[in-house]
Parts: structure tokens; sequence; C-alpha cells
């Protein structure tokens, strides 16, 4: 009876697309997922490690890299080690991917109070290699959109996965860890004006990648319709070296043709 329950409720989650989850009519906060959503988590992404050699075809078959500089940038909490397997999976397939080399993301701490240190880095990499493309995780994401904003001619393309920046911090199930690790508030009028920025489309091709099963944040503000959007069955914990993510990434950063919302 309790699990009957449990999963109508999360099939009229993922039906349920919230008018106000989409840009357009200003910057609301639709409801943060379920909670049985978040506590299902830990366990999806066992199963998800346990079962990835289910995808090995998919993943070999993923197009060939053009080459160019990719920096993966990690989220709230996560340093360069959390992205190893999608830069070897990335750097195989035939690009240079490197790890933005700020420590642990712990939001303006890190990167600084108007991302200089996270411009800095990206401005050695295009030194060296050209346009950079930014892949950025969760709160990497919202980064990577604000380093495009501000410097675009740095900037090749931007890819987020399972990153809220189309809504408010209130939609998700971690503001109050984001407000503890960064110092900001997530109602601060300078936080939100920000972040409305953020969210403004951008000079530069962008893919979003976001699932509308994610028990942190809420899928529907992880995508808008400036953006290419791909749609995958993940949750968010270990979502960085899911096998459908690998596969979009790949594809986006080819050019291929990537819109999968179902």
């Amino acid at each position: 009876m309790v699990l009957d329950r449990l999963q109508a409720g999360l099939a009229r989650w993922h039906d349920r697309v919230p008018s106000h989850a989409r840009i357009g009519n200003g910057f609301l906060a639709p409801p943060p997922p379920p909670k049985a959503l978040a506590a299902s988590e830990v366990p999806r992404v066992a199963w998800m490690l346990a079962t990835r050699w289910r995808h090995a075809a998919a993943l070999a078959a993923v197009p060939q890299g053009r080459g160019g500089a990719v920096m993966i940038l990690p989220g709230l909490f996560d340093a360069d080690g959390s992205s190893v397997v999608l830069r070897r999976f990335l750097g195989g397939i035939g690009y240079r991917a490197e790890g933005w080399g700020l420590g642990r993301n712990l939001g303006v701490k890190s990167v600084g109070a108007e991302a200089e240190r996270l411009i800095a880095r990206v401005e050695a990499l295009h030194a060296e290699a050209g346009p950079v493309t930014l892949v950025g995780v969760s709160l990497g994401g919202i980064m990577a959109r604000l380093v495009a904003h501000r410097r675009p001619e740095l900037v090749a393309r931007v890819v987020t996965v399972s990153s809220p920046y189309a809504g408010s911090g209130r939609a998700t199930n971690v503001w109050r860890a984001f407000e503890w690790a960064t110092g900001e508030r997530v109602d601060d009028p300078a936080v939100i004006a920000r972040s409305e920025a953020i969210a403004a489309p951008l000079p530069v091709p962008c893919t979003a990648i976001w699932s509308p099963r994610d028990g942190f944040v809420n899928g529907f503000i992880c995508h808008d319709p400036s953006a290419e959007s791909v749609e995958v069955n993940s949750g968010h914990l270990g979502v960085h070296i899911h096998p459908e993510v690998l596969i979009a990434v790949a594809r986006a950063l080819a050019g291929d043709s990537v819109v999968q919302d179902r």
C-alpha cells in the first residue's frame, strides 16, 4: 500500500509540469521535489552504478570529439576529483578536458564575488587552447552561465547538468546547504538579481541536461526555452557519471541535435 502510494505520487510529479517553473512571467519559485524523491537518491545512484554495463555499447558509439578545450565545473561541495570520470570520458573521445582548479565549490567563496577567479581560469585556458566549452554540474552550471554572460568571447558553448538556473533556490531541497556553504541568502535582493541575469538567454550555444526525477532540485527549472534541452532519467547524486548524461554531453559537444525532451 505504501509503495503503491509512493509510486503514484512520483508519477504525478513527473507528469505535472508547473507553468510557473518556466521562464516568462517572472523569476518564481515552484515547489521543491517531494521528500520521498529526495530520500530515493542514494538507492538510485547505487542502482545506476550497478547497471552501468548496460550502456557500454551506447557509450562506445558517441561522436568522436572535434578537439578543443572543455572545463568541468563541479557542483556544490565538490572539487575536481568529482569530475575524473567525465574528464577521462571526454579525453578518450578527443577533447582536452580540464578541471576548474579552484578547490571545492563553495560558491562565491571559491570563484570570487564577481566570479573573477573563475574567469581568470577560463582566460588562461582560452589563451592556450582557444574558446572553452564549459560543462557545469548543478551549481557549477549556474557559474558557467555567469561566465558566458560576462565574457562570451572566451566561451564556445555551455552545457549545464541538473543546474537549477531558471528559478529560485527555494525550488530545491538543498537551499539551506547552499546558504551555509556560501554565506549568501537565496532571498537576498542581490542574489536574486544575479540569478535573474544568469537565467537570461545566453549569447553562446547552450545545452541543458535535466531530469524530472531529480530529488534535490526541481528539474523544470534546470532548462528553459532558449536552450537546447535533453531529458535524462537520473537522480541528482552521481548525475555527472550517469551514462545517459555522458552520452548527452558528448553529443552536445559534437554539435549533434540533442533536443530529446520527452
